[in-house]
């Protein structure tokens, strides 16, 4: 089980299970873009995000109002609401995703597992973070640049166009882009 601390930067992915898709039509993007709007939105603020055929970076900050084990649970009912569809589907069982999805606060240059420093402490990995995010689908070579990716606040970064999943008032207070 992840741990994680109010007021906290985390890098939350996970990927297909044996890296196969977990998108398979432009649709599910979408779907799975609803819910992260449903489950993760109340808590935390959305800094970037990125959804690649086969796995998914989220960059958020958790809300000093988390409790417990809320994020978890609304984590865990993303991933099975979105695979229950995926299922039906495509006419397949199982899971879809790796069984652990990874949780990330940094530290200077040193990524660990469990928070050790808040926010408003040294921000170097949260912005490498944010700029590897925004890259994953041009070094995949699905783009040339990372605005053109559909699936990633990359886009909205660039003023390309306009969503409010993330929070861009508090990625600039934070200075990650």
């Amino acid at each position: 089980m992840m741990h994680f601390a109010p007021e906290t930067i985390y890098h939350i992915y996970n990927q297909g299970n044996n890296r196969q898709p977990i998108f398979f039509q432009r649709r599910n993007y979408y779907f799975f873009l609803g819910k992260m709007r449903a489950y993760l939105l109340p808590h935390v603020d959305l800094l970037c995000y990125c959804l690649m055929p086969n796995h998914f970076h989220f960059l958020v900050q958790t809300k000093p109002t988390l409790e417990g084990k809320a994020l978890n649970s609304s984590l865990g009912i993303l991933l099975r609401t979105y695979t229950r569809a995926i299922n039906r589907q495509e006419e397949r069982s199982g899971s879809l995703f790796r069984q652990h999805t990874k949780a990330k606060a940094g530290a200077i240059d040193t990524i660990v597992d469990y928070p050790i420093l808040p926010a408003q402490s040294d921000l170097f990995y949260a912005r490498q973070c944010f700029h590897y995010i925004h890259q994953n689908p041009v070094k995949a070579g699905l783009v040339r640049q990372p605005g053109d990716w559909p699936f990633s606040s990359a886009a909205d970064y660039a003023n390309w166009r306009r969503s409010s999943l993330c929070n861009r008032p508090l990625t600039r207070q934070l200075e990650l882009f």
